[in-house]
């Protein structure tokens, strides 16, 4: 039986006394962001490629679980350790050495520990970004692990559609080096093998190194919150915007009344910008964004955005806010922070065919009026890609007391009539962890689950990397 003691051991002269955390310290990598709380047997931290793919081997040669873990930020559960003490933490914190920009190729080579706004400060010199829109702030290997998409997929896409090349240390082979593909665009020579690591909540080998598309930043954008006439507006205002501004429509995002107002009681310095009239039952932020400059082109998307809205109102707009985007999109990424205040949040991170996202809604709304009264709904979400954080919030000054059976209940419910119902996800944007490991058990098929049993009995025959088994086993690392 391995002790703290004597793996630290074995450990510290494999990533030297930086690399390897003990006791006290190793409670932030311990706790999720939301969900996860465990014990580790100890923390490594490698500063290069080369510490990773030593401790993987001493690690795969001794049998003791790896748990990768990026910025932590993941809201599933998936990058932190179980309650046995058993397993080790490898955080990627340290691994940050390489930032190269290929501006010509607008591309960018860089540490799985580098984190999105340190990315984009080095890319802010040569006019680029990478466009990935978060509340939070994830290491480059952590958004490859999930996937990550953000308010502005519908325009750059999500992690996956940016990939140009991947690095990971392997499971099997021990401690093995993969590169996989180049950057490039274009590269049609067998497999895209990368794409196997991606989206797996860090299961199979630890992502080191990440080659990806970055783009030009806007040098103009226009933004509105808009009030619908309906909810078969909604859609037939995106589809119009589609059609006259398709080139430059970014976002297109929905916001309940009551994500609304939660944000505007909760968070300061945040005010209605409906006022004096409230916040309405449901509202659009939209935003156009465009590379090309207003003095080589005529075109001024600010005026554009105005024009459309004229044309559009009565037909689909009831009322609208113009103008000041960055006072609009704190409203919008403030929703999660003041839906803390109101009490404990049981969050959904769903998505549907975008044709029937309010028809999910208003059902996903009544089914919680009617059944859990003493709930709260705070609902906001990506209506141009089909996703939506259908938030449930158990108030502080509920009626009843908080009940984890009711949650359960709950959950079941809502993931029930996503899945089977609206022919949607369970997980749009999260991926997959110990939180909610059991749905993925339940909706995905067999076929498909014993294909990716497969894929980890080659990649990782002893189980030991990552928090999820995606297979048939109901038995997680």
């Amino acid at each position: 039986m391995w002790t703290t003691d004597t793996v630290a051991q074995a450990l510290l002269p494999l990533v030297g006394d930086r690399g390897l955390l003990q006791g006290s310290d190793m409670a932030s990598y311990e706790q999720g962001a939301r969900y996860g709380h465990g014990k580790a047997l100890c923390v490594v931290r490698p500063a290069n490629v080369q510490e990773v793919q030593a401790v993987v081997r001493w690690c795969a040669t001794h049998h003791i679980a790896l748990v990768p873990q990026g910025a932590n930020t993941g809201l599933v559960g998936s990058s932190t350790p179980d309650d046995s003490a058993t397993q080790v933490v490898l955080s990627t914190s340290r691994l940050r050495n390489v930032c190269e920009v290929d501006a010509a190729n607008r591309s960018v080579t860089v540490d799985a520990g580098i984190t999105l706004q340190e990315l984009n400060e080095k890319l802010e010199p040569h006019g680029l970004w990478f466009p990935i829109d978060l509340g939070a702030n994830p290491s480059v290997g952590g958004m490859v692990a999930a996937n990550t998409g953000g308010t502005r997929l519908i325009r750059y896409g999500d992690v996956r559609h940016n990939l140009l090349a991947l690095q990971t240390v392997l499971l099997n082979p021990q401690g093995e080096l993969l590169d996989m593909g180049r950057a490039l665009r274009k590269d049609n020579t067998g497999p895209d093998l990368k794409q196997l690591f991606v989206g797996t909540s860090g299961a199979g080998a630890i992502i080191t190194r990440a080659t990806l598309e970055v783009h030009r930043k806007p040098q103009q954008s226009a933004t509105a919150l808009v009030v619908p006439t309906s909810d078969e507006a909604v859609l037939q205002l995106l589809q119009a915007l589609e059609r006259d501004l398709g080139d430059y429509l970014s976002a297109f995002e929905g916001l309940s009344g009551h994500a609304m107002q939660a944000a505007i009681d909760h968070v300061p310095n945040l005010r209605n910008p409906f006022a004096p009239e409230p916040a309405p039952d449901f509202a659009i932020l939209i935003e156009l964004e465009a590379a090309s400059s207003k003095a080589y082109t005529g075109l001024d998307l600010q005026d554009t955005l105005n024009l459309f809205l004229q044309d559009q109102f009565e037909q689909t707009i009831d009322n609208a806010v113009i103008g000041n985007g960055h006072e609009l999109w704190h409203l919008r990424h403030s929703i999660s922070e003041g839906a803390r205040a109101l009490g404990k949040p049981i969050a959904f991170d769903v998505s549907v065919p975008r044709s029937r996202i309010m028809d999910f809604c208003r059902a996903a709304r009544a089914v919680v009026a009617q059944d859990f009264p003493f709930l709260h709904v705070v609902d906001f979400g990506h209506i141009a890609d089909g996703g939506v954080h259908f938030n449930v919030i158990w108030r502080s000054d509920a009626s009843k007391a908080y009940d984890p059976a009711v949650v359960s209940a709950l959950r079941d419910r809502i993931y029930a009539m996503v899945v089977q119902d609206f022919a949607g996800s369970f997980s749009a944007e999260h991926g997959v962890g110990p939180h909610n490991v059991a749905y993925y058990r339940q909706y995905t098929p067999p076929p498909a689950r014993r294909l990716a049993q497969g894929l980890r009995q080659l990649m990782d025959p002893q189980q030991l990397c990552g928090t999820v088994d995606f297979g048939d086993s109901s038995a997680a690392v």
